[in-house]
């Protein structure tokens, strides 16, 4: 199978999540934390900082790991290594996303995610001590 290594950015600000709703592909209309495939050569860290220049046009301080999902799609495996960060510059301009919210820590059950992003939603509450 298939092997596709991701980055994902959990944004925060006083307590919300930014979050992201997919725009293309069989997944279109899915909620996901923004990010994308890290490139040959790039750590993970850089291809994350780059994925959100390139998707929301906005510049990320990666605050700290939180951890790596591993999930199997029916075309591939997926393994997510997910950062929690903050906004340096820029007003999150969605340029490949449909839409976009900020979400309390005590909302994101009830999205309706994509499969892989679904399984980090405790990692994250655990973190806030939800």
């Amino acid at each position: 199978m298939k092997s596709i290594q991701v980055v994902a950015a959990i944004i925060v600000d006083k307590n919300k999540i930014f979050v992201t709703q997919r725009g293309y592909g069989d997944f279109k209309g899915k909620w996901e934390f923004p990010g994308g495939k890290i490139e040959p050569g790039e750590t993970p860290q850089e291809a994350l900082i780059r994925e959100i220049k390139e998707e929301l046009l906005t510049t990320i301080n990666i605050i700290d790991y939180i951890t790596t999902i591993e999930y199997d799609y029916p075309q591939f495996h997926l393994s997510m290594q997910c950062y929690l960060c903050n906004i340096i510059n820029g007003d999150l301009t969605l340029m490949v996303h449909s839409a976009s919210a900020w979400e309390d820590i005590s909302s994101l059950n009830n999205i309706d995610w994509l499969p892989a992003d679904r399984l980090l939603i405790p990692f994250i509450q655990k973190r806030y001590n939800y």
